[in-house]
């Protein structure tokens, strides 16, 4: 069983079976642990995934507390894409064995250009490297919050759809921003380094240094966001020609962009259907009204995202408005659904 991880009503909550697995955020699972939802006793191995960010303000009182709540520890296991961090001394390990799974060394596929700005303000720039990489998916990585607004304010000027991830939005608006981005309604996602790791999005073309990082972790993880595996992907360093790189910024490329081209608005449209699986909707029963109901052939039918309690569908953003007039209020299995342009 999969438990945590996602923000629940106290007062919903209830367990037919001990949990085999509880996985979530520190603080998601701090809340359970605190209100007592299940027995501890039996818990006896802990995962921290991405640990290196245990150093991050915060997360150590967390964490302290909850290996206080678990005293029958035997296995501490720590991942992170990060060699050489140290280990966070409230993890109580003394003598820890390190185990690195990269055998050999693959050849990078990753292409690193500098874009130089004239205006110390690189919006403009920005736009001009966008519409020089195409129409392709990728993520502009700033520093802060107030960052993302400026950017998002000046790209909806400029008629360039696009979603927002960080940490100051909603859980629900951070899930549904990636949703838009994976299924391609979006093709660019302005976010904070939160985006950098531990998230579900698809390969990347490219991802933009918009602001320059603090540190070389946050460089390397922005970095592995794109050309994944044996893939080929390009980070682009944006910088003020007044501004001097960091040191780690290694083996960038100074590139000149010149481009005219207008992007075009993505394909695809989300639609939120509000039934799930707790109503026993499959993603097969979504299909099929999407092509029963509502006259589609399977090219005209995207990525279907099934959570517990709503869906949501891509489809042609020219058929988005007529779907959702049509199919609203049709039933899907035993329940009336809304189904909505999101």
């Amino acid at each position: 069983a999969i438990y945590g991880g996602r923000a629940m009503s106290k007062d919903k909550i209830e367990l037919k079976h001990t949990p085999a697995i509880l996985i979530g955020t520190p603080g998601r699972i701090l809340d359970h642990f605190m209100a007592d939802r299940f027995t501890k006793d039996h818990i006896n191995t802990l995962v921290l995934d991405e640990f290196d960010k245990s150093l991050e303000v915060g997360f150590e009182e967390q964490m302290t507390e909850i290996l206080l709540e678990l005293p029958n520890l035997k296995k501490r296991i720590l991942t992170s894409a990060t060699e050489g961090v140290k280990i966070p001394k409230f993890v109580g390990m003394e003598n820890p064995r390190r185990i690195n799974f990269l055998k050999k060394e693959i050849p990078s596929q990753l292409t690193i250009s500098t874009v130089v700005s004239k205006e110390k303000d690189k919006l403009n720039t920005l736009v001009q490297l966008l519409e020089f990489v195409g129409e392709e998916p990728g993520i502009i990585f700033c520093n802060y919050k107030d960052s993302i607004e400026s950017v998002s304010t000046f790209l909806s000027e400029q008629g360039i759809l696009h979603e927002c991830f960080s940490g100051g939005m909603e859980q629900r608006d951070r899930e549904r921003a990636l949703i838009k981005f994976r299924n391609g309604s979006s093709r660019i996602l302005v976010a904070t380094d939160l985006a950098a790791r531990g998230i579900d999005i698809t390969e990347l073309k490219f991802i933009v240094h918009y602001e320059l990082p603090h540190r070389i972790e946050e460089f390397t993880h922005r970095n592995g966001r794109t050309a994944r595996v044996n893939e080929l992907g390009t980070a682009y360093v944006l910088k003020w020609d007044k501004e001097k790189l960091p040191e780690f910024i290694e083996g960038s490329t100074p590139i000149k962009i010149n481009s005219s081209k207008k992007l075009d608005d993505p394909f695809w449209e989300t639609l939120f259907i509000s039934g799930g699986r707790k109503d026993k909707i499959s993603k097969g029963d979504i299909a099929g009204l999407f092509f029963k109901q509502g006259d589609l052939n399977r090219d005209q039918l995207g990525d279907i995202e099934l959570k517990q309690d709503c869906a949501f569908v891509a489809v042609p953003k020219s058929l988005s408005k007529e779907l959702a007039n049509k199919l609203n209020n049709t039933r899907l299995k035993k329940k009336k659904v809304r189904i909505t342009v999101l």
